[in-house]
């Protein structure tokens, strides 16, 4: 098959000079728009951050980045197309902190530490908050701890499904309060809120936007954040951290990879570019009216960071009996 002229060309450039396809490839990035694949549906929160991103990202790099959505299979679908496509930096994906947690729900045709490039982390935010029914006797976490001790077995708490983060947080909550709740599965977070707020069940781990209207009508009440710090949403809710629970951290962040053999000039340039667009005052703004904060990194952060809650997701999963598909 002929390649496109402008490969071509600089392939022929490449044996002149001495340099290899990719560095020369790497040079010329990008000369065509970028694709960022998203595995999850639009108007959800990776796909709005996505998006947010992508529309700021084509100043810098100089061409269009579209976001595809392609759902299906935990947003696993969505991470293979990127890890088997050409490693030239056209194909991006946005990756969700639930996904760290797929390796050892399922098994996958690739592998997410080895067949994707982390390029750079985008925002953090607080995955969950751990809400209860107003007229529960307990207005901090120690006090519901203490509760959910004395009756052993007796209480629960609803999640948004087998294996979900929500429910991954409530098991590392049980594991360190060393309570014994049991787990009530729901199939979207919005039931998580309304289970509650019905009384069917004792706990729940909404998500702080599927919480927060409930909140502000006084049917819900806000004990902790379940990651390390404070939300700018709700600064008055402590975190676990604080509230008792050192090193307690379920939180919620999305970030962007590549192919993992994609040339580091390029991984380093889409690296500055983000870091430039998130880090903007108006981005910031936009972000935290979603519950989010700018928090860019280098691409080894980010790695270590994916291989972090890639090991705790693994731990909590088996510590809940979860058996992988």
């Amino acid at each position: 098959m002929q390649k496109p002229g402008w490969i071509a060309c600089l392939l022929c450039t490449g044996f002149v000079c001495g340099n290899s396809p990719l560095e020369l490839l790497a040079q010329a990035y990008p000369m065509k728009p970028v694709r960022m694949l998203v595995g999850y549906a639009p108007g959800g929160g990776t796909d709005v951050t996505a998006r947010m991103v992508a529309q700021k990202l084509s100043d810098p790099l100089g061409q269009p980045v579209v976001v595809e959505n392609r759902t299906g299979a935990a947003a696993t679908i969505a991470a293979e197309r990127v890890a088997t496509s050409p490693a030239d930096g056209y194909t991006l994906l946005m990756m969700a902190a639930a996904d760290s947690a797929q390796p050892a729900l399922r098994k996958l045709a690739y592998d997410l530490e080895r067949d994707l490039a982390p390029v750079s982390l985008v925002v953090t935010g607080p995955a969950y908050v751990l809400v209860i029914h107003p007229s529960v006797p307990a207005r901090n976490v120690q006090a519901l701890s203490a509760l959910a001790r004395s009756k052993p077995g007796q209480l629960n708490y609803a999640s948004s499904g087998i294996g979900s983060q929500a429910h991954l947080a409530g098991e590392l909550f049980k594991s360190m309060a060393k309570v014994n709740l049991l787990h009530v599965p729901f199939k979207i977070i919005t039931e998580v809120t309304l289970a509650v707020v019905n009384g069917d069940v004792f706990m729940g781990f909404p998500s702080v936007p599927a919480a927060l209207p409930l909140l502000e009508t006084g049917k819900l009440r806000a004990l902790a954040v379940t990651s390390a710090k404070r939300t700018s949403v709700m600064p008055s809710i402590p975190s676990l951290d604080e509230s008792g629970f050192p090193g307690y951290d379920r939180s919620g962040w999305y970030g962007v990879l590549g192919p993992a053999a994609v040339p580091k000039a390029i991984i380093a340039q889409l690296n500055a570019a983000i870091a430039t667009v998130v880090n903007t005052a108006d981005m910031k703004q936009a972000f935290s009216k979603q519950g989010l904060e700018a928090h860019t990194n280098t691409p080894e952060q980010f790695a270590a960071l994916i291989r972090a809650e890639v090991v705790q997701s693994a731990n909590l999963i088996k510590l809940a009996g979860v058996k992988a598909e």
